[in-house]
């Protein structure tokens, strides 16, 4: 009696057993969205416009320069990063009619004076962050851009207020960069190392107005 008893025992287990194996899951799975990653738009370099504007004790110059490539990220709506390279080559002067003073200032921008083209041919910006202007009125800028300027292979981290959106498959963005250029070791005139200079100084700071367009 007792046998059958322990045989019985060792059935239900058994039988118990391979129910449990055979019980299909039903914890749901909960699937992870990987988050959208930002999309490269390409510059239009021939749609997109650089102008610098210097200026000096007796007066003034400006002038064009070219963007050679770029792309600006863009997440949804908003614009999250990007990178330009500068064509130092294209520097051009607006102001000067005459010439040949026009080709002499030219060239001496051109030269180790002040951006020694022929040894560094682009300047470069990465952005790195970009925090939006709270209660920015239409039309006016409405984020602030910070990222790494290099100038002359030195980098240094600018800041300015920018004008940008995203419509219809086309980022754009406008503002005004305050460049101190003695940090850069253009020092050619500068009122900040040399005193004795005179009518002859060139003020430190120069402005690159920005009107960039990029593309999908």
């Amino acid at each position: 009696m007792k046998k059958l008893v322990i045989l019985a025992s060792l059935a239900s287990a058994v039988m118990f057993t391979a129910t449990a194996g055979n019980t299909p899951n039903t914890t749901a799975t909960t699937e992870v969205t990987a988050p959208a990653k930002a999309r490269a738009f390409k510059v239009d370099v021939t749609k997109s416009d650089l102008k610098w504007h210097a200026k000096k004790v007796t007066g003034e110059h400006m002038g064009n320069i070219a963007l050679k490539s770029g792309q600006m990220l863009v997440d949804g709506s908003k614009v999250t990063g990007g990178t330009f390279v500068i064509d130092m080559n294209s520097i051009t002067c607006s102001d000067i009619k005459d010439e040949e003073y026009n080709k002499k200032l030219v060239g001496h921008l051109k030269n180790d004076d002040f951006f020694s083209v022929d040894k560094h041919p682009t300047a470069t910006f990465k952005i790195t962050s970009i925090k939006p202007i709270a209660k920015a009125a239409a039309g006016q800028p409405n984020q602030t851009v910070t990222g790494d300027l290099t100038i002359k292979g030195i980098t240094n981290q600018v800041s300015f207020p920018a004008t940008i959106s995203v419509k219809n498959g086309v980022a754009s963005a406008k503002g005004d960069v305050t460049v101190n250029r003695a940090k850069y070791d253009v020092r050619y005139a500068s009122t900040s190392f040399f005193d004795s200079l005179g009518d002859k100084a060139i003020y430190d700071d120069f402005v690159i107005t920005l009107d960039v367009t990029a593309k999908q």
